[in-house]
């Protein structure tokens, strides 16, 4: 087939049987009902998957042009001067605070013993790299309707240790940012913003529209498949603070000192000319390092397939707020037995999913069983209360590794009372509205 054709042809070929491929086998058909109501799922068309082939023709596997494309992209979507590619959201939380203990850094750097104030209820991966260091996680509650951390509280959590705050948007719902920055700058804290679950969230600080993960000192995204957008697995990590991007880089790529990309050497002209260290005057850059990092890069075939989803993502913002207002319309009569979710003020979240707590004489249990066995998915608020797992029995036990203000209420009543529905964009009407019938089903008999 390729015999007369040149390389670029055939790779045009190549991508229009691609396409031809997706038209063919990869349409979903229309939702029926009784058809399983996933609580999130990609949603992509053969751009994704000409993308991904086109990439893996040029066959540079690790990070390259895609990935340029991808990191410029969305530091423009999101109005941030910088932003690293990385193989998962879990990974960008790991370099967010891994970035906050570098002795770059100076006296602000996290040493061990330092404390952070965050929540427990969330996604353990907003806590791990925090423990994993050696630092303190203070626990603070969190409120009903809008998930996020009782600001309220912030004065008992801090003592002569706290050295940053780093929180989740829970499902998409912005914390309370104006408190909570106002925090950081009067106490001198790092402010990182857990921005997997809120991509395109906006929120109005000091007048002006912002998006979140842009307003503390560093942001996170994941690109896992259920998220906001995905590009299998993957995330970001993001900041406007130069020293902070550098230090990022750095513990991405090994912990290495030289800036050069993959494939690239000596950008800076003085890759044998310098003293670095003990080492000898001008060992070779590319092997120099100034921290102890790892390799959490992301592959090219991924940006590919990123590049295709953030051409699509501003509809996706769209649709699942449309999707939450939707559900939201629609169990409003059901208000006296479920506390439905409230967006939080100053903010336009991109929902992630769509929070319901029981009151008093509504089972969750029982509730979530009867939707399940409709064939609709429902997921718990990841940990609910992070502090009861198995994996902090020997903290809690010993009394050490922890603190808590308080006795974490309202973190429990979600962990026994709370649960959620999936708002993805390729949801549709009648699959909302059958996810509407179903619940009411139960809780009026």
């Amino acid at each position: 087939m390729f015999e007369s054709m040149n390389k670029t042809q055939a790779a045009v070929a190549i991508l229009e049987q691609v396409k031809a491929y997706y038209q063919t086998f990869m349409q979903q058909p229309p939702y029926q009902v009784g058809d399983r109501i996933s609580y999130a799922s990609r949603v992509f068309d053969e751009h994704e998957m000409m993308n991904l082939v086109d990439s893996a023709l040029e066959f540079w596997l690790t990070s390259g042009r895609y990935t340029d494309q991808f990191e410029k992209q969305l530091a423009a979507y999101l109005k941030v001067p910088n932003c690293s590619l990385v193989n998962s959201g879990s990974s960008a939380n790991l370099l967010a605070f891994m970035a906050l203990t570098s002795p770059l850094l100076q006296e602000r750097a996290i040493q061990r013993g330092d404390e952070v104030i965050t929540v427990a209820a969330g996604f353990p991966t907003t806590v791990t790299p925090i423990i994993q260091y050696g630092a303190i996680p203070v626990f603070v509650d969190v409120t009903i309707p809008q998930y996020n951390i009782d600001v309220s509280q912030l004065e008992q959590a801090l003592s002569p240790k706290t050295k940053a705050v780093m929180l989740a948007h829970t499902l998409g719902n912005p914390f309370d940012l104006n408190a909570i920055k106002a925090f950081c700058d009067a106490h001198k804290l790092w402010l990182v913003e857990d921005n997997c679950d809120a991509l395109g969230s906006v929120y109005t600080l000091d007048g002006q529209d912002r998006f979140t993960g842009t307003i503390g000192d560093i942001g996170t995204s994941s690109f896992y498949p259920p998220h906001h957008m995905t590009m299998g697995e993957g995330g970001a990590v993001y900041t406007a603070n130069p020293l902070l991007h550098k230090i990022v880089r750095s513990l991405r790529d090994w912990g290495r000192d030289c800036v050069c990309p993959s494939g690239k050497d000596n950008l800076c002209g003085h890759r044998f000319d310098k003293q670095y260290g003990e080492l000898p005057q001008g060992y070779d850059h590319k092997y120099v390092y100034s921290h102890f990092g790892y390799n959490l890069k992301a592959t090219d075939m991924q940006a590919a397939i990123g590049c295709a989803q953030l051409e699509k993502f501003p509809s996706f913002v769209t649709k699942r707020q449309h999707n939450w207002q939707r559900l939201r319309d629609g169990l409003a009569d059901l208000q006296d037995k479920l506390i439905l979710p409230e967006a939080a003020p100053h903010a336009t979240p991109s929902w992630f999913g769509f929070l319901i707590s029981c009151k008093d004489g509504v089972n969750r249990n029982k509730l979530v069983q009867h939707i399940e066995s409709k064939n609709i998915q429902t997921r718990m608020l990841f940990a609910g209360n992070l502090v009861r797992h198995p994996c902090f029995d020997q903290m809690r036990h010993s009394g050490n590794g922890y603190r808590a203000v308080g006795s974490l209420e309202v973190t429990d009543r979600i962990m026994n009372d709370t649960f959620w529905i999936g708002v993805y964009p390729g949801m549709t009407d009648e699959m909302i509205d059958r996810m509407i019938d179903v619940i009411k089903d139960e809780i009026k008999g």
